[in-house]
């Protein structure tokens, strides 16, 4: 049996874990099997993983969407799952290894990979039990892994398909190539730091002309052992004359022609450059132009290798480059060195400097999958939201490359290639497959590919594989294509082209009808959250709440930087002394959601966290006041209540909040969906609502009829309303909802499973919206005044009315106990339109004069010389800023959002002091 009364103060962490696992044990999050399909997958977060504050806004987004829609009876699967992570979870592994001074190799492959299951097993739940916090209604039933079965099924199917079409194919191209973990990796696994480095400018002598050169600036100098040409624009009158000639490549006896190409820049460095085929990916385009023969210089760990003279094999490249300076230095072949700023690429897991590398690897041809998934959304069939990311969708799209899926991994979809002692290729499920598709011998010594696939393969075909394809499953039948899918930009083609790509090869099918695209989640000051930065935020503890000192320690924890960790701490001490309170997890959610617009960046403000804190207490305490004055009274609906003004005015203005609630999900405006609900809830229901309905509850005239309205108004408009918020803040609405529910007369075992509230025209009247609104413009003009002039908030005041139309005689005659009540007046009384009203403070509402005679209400030498003195500290300090804002040094050394922020402040005192001295004049008045 359920308390009908909450408790008293409002605790996130006492209902949370509670309801979520009700909701769970009792299975509501799997789909109904009845009303339309509406699915949406989750974007696989790797194994691996911790929840971020991208997910958690992602994710967040999600579940409104998929609350909503299981709410308007729609047949809800959010399809859960995650990514194996190859180089992510390897890592793990490996790490784990080195602390017992063992590798991966001394356990060999197939007891390395049985230890990475193991540890998947024991360790691998922790984002998913982070999701559970995070309230995610996910089906966990039908939770899904990229190396299960199924999907191991599914991939090893789809790349025999491909191969057999001539779609993936085996090429020794140049690569980002990590030289630490040794495997070829993608462009988004590599991060590209603006560093500190050199230019140097090499003499490159005429094969004709020894004692000339040609100057070559170049921040790599240990790759011109890979040099094959130097190139100069066929337009450069400078080098005109040389194009076709040899020059003689530094520190070998090789020579090597100069070449024409429109790739270089005449205006950088000498307008030279060199063409390293093997260790650039432009040089290998230009090299490719001219049909010149690559060399790589490198071994897979980055050090010389044979294709170098003999005393530079075996270095390390850094040590080569030191090196090689040093000689071509002794043999006056270096111009000059300039410092420059260089972009260098680093893996985002080892921080190694990613060498391009030139390997054999597996491709997939993209184009021929490209153009179908162009048509998609030129057509209409896939929407993006909001639109302008079609521009980078066919931007990527109209120039893609064939894609690399091979890695030099153990973790992962092992190529399903296999290799006779003659290198002949042969592609199937399993070598027995293998042997009877092509139909070999027994005794032929088959061996399988050492490579694994690429992560992104496998993801690619999440929409299909996770609901049974390649089998037609229920599942698939009732759920492909899903609805909508939610990510973020930087992951739009790596994973939504993909996606999309072999969705319609290999269903026929787009995975997918709409593409809500989220910004990015940065720092209050619009900085990308980053361990080295010190910024980042972790949802739990924005949830749980976080210690100052524990804080520090996790946000230090292995910097290698004393200097840095020292800042972080500092930074960190300023931004939260008193570390971080439990906010709960419906705060943070209501927190994303208002973050969620159109817009491309977010810079999450945690003032704005606390401030919906504040919401789900004004919703608690509101609750609380409803249930006590409803308790053990009629509150059914019934043919003979009243329902007074405030009660007509609410039910109008909720069947409203709902019409714009429909709107805003339906156009993915998470934030006015969430600005809708909080006016309404905040402003409307709580600040007005619950004040005027005070006065028909207390009130010995109040009729039985017009008490059981009120009642009935207070518990249905409540319970409509928690339903209305339940998508964003599910916990507080299900706790409240339990007991609010049987007092409106609705049933059921959860909020979730009811009904969303639907748009009702008859239940709008607009003559109680001008009604009200003309009671509220008066009470607020009232109080104004009351604040201005520095009454007290309990004394009561007479008011006098002047002039004024007809609906202002009806109202004022009509809602005189609401008006007293609201505004704490003494009395009301009308003057004649021509009678002249006494020292009085004045307010308009349209033609009608409100006028509060002062006399008797404040101490006019008292309030005078506080006034004065009010005004000259303000005017003092209205000085300070103006005096700096007329400095030229300021203006032109401060940081715009400083002067921007003291020009604000500036305009603000100004207003201040104004309406101070209008205060003043006033008072001189009476």
């Amino acid at each position: 049996m359920i308390e009908m009364i909450i408790e008293k103060i409002y605790d996130p962490q006492t209902i949370e874990q509670h309801w979520y696992h009700t909701w769970e044990s009792k299975h509501f999050f799997a789909p109904s099997l009845h009303g339309n399909p509406y699915c949406i997958m989750l974007p696989p977060p790797n194994v691996t993983g911790s929840l971020h504050m991208g997910h958690g806004f992602g994710f967040t987004l999600i579940d409104v969407l998929i609350r909503y829609h299981r709410m308007c009876g729609d047949n809800t699967l959010w399809q859960a799952g995650t990514d194996h992570a190859g180089i992510a979870t390897q890592m793990v592994v490996e790490r784990q290894l080195n602390l017992q001074n063992q590798t991966r190799h001394d356990l060999g492959r197939d007891a390395f990979v049985e230890k990475i299951w193991n540890w998947k097993q024991e360790s691998g739940g922790h984002i998913t039990r982070q999701l559970r916090r995070l309230g995610a209604s996910i089906d966990w039933t039908r939770e899904r892994f990229t190396l299960d079965e199924g999907l191991s099924n599914a991939v090893r199917e789809v790349f025999i398909r491909l191969y057999e079409e001539g779609l993936i194919y085996r090429s020794k191209r140049l690569v980002n190539w990590d030289p630490v973990l040794l495997t070829a990796i993608s462009d988004l696994e590599v991060t590209n730091q603006e560093e500190d480095g050199h230019l140097w400018h090499i003499r490159y002598p005429l094969i004709d002309e020894p004692d000339h050169y040609l100057i070559v600036a170049t921040t790599r100098p240990e790759t011109l052992l890979g040099d094959v040409a130097v190139a100069v624009h066929p337009d450069d009158e400078r080098y005109r004359h040389l194009i076709g000639k040899q020059v003689v490549l530094p520190l070998t006896n090789q020579t090597i022609p100069v070449i024409a190409d429109t790739y270089v820049d005449p205006l950088f460095g000498s307008g030279c450059v060199k063409i390293t085929p093997a260790h650039d990916f432009n040089d290998a385009a230009v090299g490719k132009r001219h049909q010149l023969e690559p060399i790589n210089i490198f071994t897979p760990t980055a050090h010389l290798n044979e294709n170098t003279p003999q005393h530079y094999r075996g270095m390390e490249r850094f040590a080569a480059r030191k090196q090689i300076i040093q000689d071509l230095t002794e043999k006056n072949l270096i111009e000059k060195i300039e410092a420059h700023k260089i972009k260098i690429p680093r893996g985002d897991r080892s921080q190694a400097i990613i060498e391009p590398y030139l390997t054999y690897q597996w491709y997939v041809k993209s184009k021929p999958l490209a153009e179908p998934a162009i048509k998609a959304v030129e057509n209409g069939d896939i929407v993006f939201i909001p639109e302008n990311w079609n521009k980078t969708y066919f931007q990527w799209m109209h120039n893609i490359e064939d894609w690399c899926i091979s890695r030099q991994l153990w973790w992962g979809h092992r190529i399903p290639v296999w290799y006779d002692d003659k290198k002949n290729i042969y592609v199937g499920q399993n070598e027995n497959d293998v042997r009877t598709r092509y139909q070999l011998s027994p005794d032929l010594t088959l061996t399988q590919d050492e490579d694994v696939l690429d992560t992104w393969f496998s993801s690619a075909l999440w929409p299909f594989a996770t609901l049974g394809w390649p089998d037609n499953t229920k599942e698939f039948e009732a759920f492909f294509p899903t609805n909508t899918l939610i990510t973020g930009f930087d992951i739009i083609f790596f994973w939504v082209a993909r996606m999309i790509m072999m969705s319609l090869k290999f269903t026929g099918k787009v995975p997918f009808k709409e593409v809500y695209i989220t910004g990015l989640i940065r720092d209050s000051e619009g900085h990308k959250m980053s361990k080295s930065k010190g910024n980042v935020l972790d949802p739990i503890d924005l949830i749980d709440g976080i210690t100052l000192d524990a804080l520090i320690k996790k946000r230090i924890y292995g910097l290698m930087q004393p200097a840095m960790a020292k800042k972080i701490e500092k930074n960190t001490q300023h931004e939260f002394p008193n570390g971080i309170p439990n906010f709960g997890t419906d705060a943070l959610r209501y927190t994303f959601c208002s973050f969620a617009s159109y817009t491309r960046e977010i810079r999450f403000d945690i003032n704005r966290l606390a401030g919906y804190r504040n919401f789900c207490n004004k919703l608690w305490n509101a609750s609380r006041y409803v249930l006590m004055n409803t308790e053990d009274k009629e509150t059914h609906a019934s043919s003979d209540m009243i329902l007074s003004l405030p009660d007509r005015w609410i039910m109008t203005r909720l069947q409203q909040t709902i019409s714009e609630a429909h709107q805003a999900l339906k156009n993915y405006r998470f934030d006015l969906f969430a600005q809708a609900l909080y006016e309404f809830t905040w402003n409307e229901f709580c600040d007005w609502y619950l004040e005027l309905s005070k006065p028909i509850l207390t009130n010995e005239t109040s009729s039985k009829e017009m008490l059981r309205g009120t009642r009935h108004t207070l518990v249905s408009v409540l319970e409509s309303l928690l339903r209305l918020l339940h998508p964003i803040i599910p916990f507080i609405t299900e706790e409240i909802w339990q007991r609010v529910a049987p007092l409106a007369d609705k049933k059921g075992e959860s909020i979730m499973l009811a009904p969303y509230p639907q748009y009702d025209a008859k239940l709008i009247n607009e003559k109680s919206k001008l009604e009200l609104e003309w009671l509220k413009n008066i009470i607020i003009a009232i109080r104004t005044i009351r604040s201005e002039m520095n009454i007290a908030p309990g004394k009561l005041l007479p008011i006098l009315l002047r002039k004024g139309v007809k609906f202002d005689h009806e109202n004022e005659k009509q809602h005189q106990h609401l008006l007293i009540t609201l505004a704490k007046l003494e009395s009301i009384n009308w003057l004649k339109p021509d009678e002249t009203a006494p020292s009085s403070a004045t307010a308009f509402v349209g033609e009608l004069e409100i006028f509060i005679p002062m006399a008797g209400f404040i101490n006019k030498q008292e309030e005078t010389e506080r006034l004065q003195k009010e005004i000259a500290k303000l005017e003092k300090e209205l000085t300070f800023i103006s005096n700096k804002l007329m400095n030229p040094q300021f203006i032109d050394k401060a940081p715009a959002e400083v002067v921007n922020k003291e020009r604000a402040k500036q305009s603000e005192l100004s207003a201040t002091v104004a309406k101070l001295k209008k205060q003043m004049e006033e008072l001189e008045r009476i």
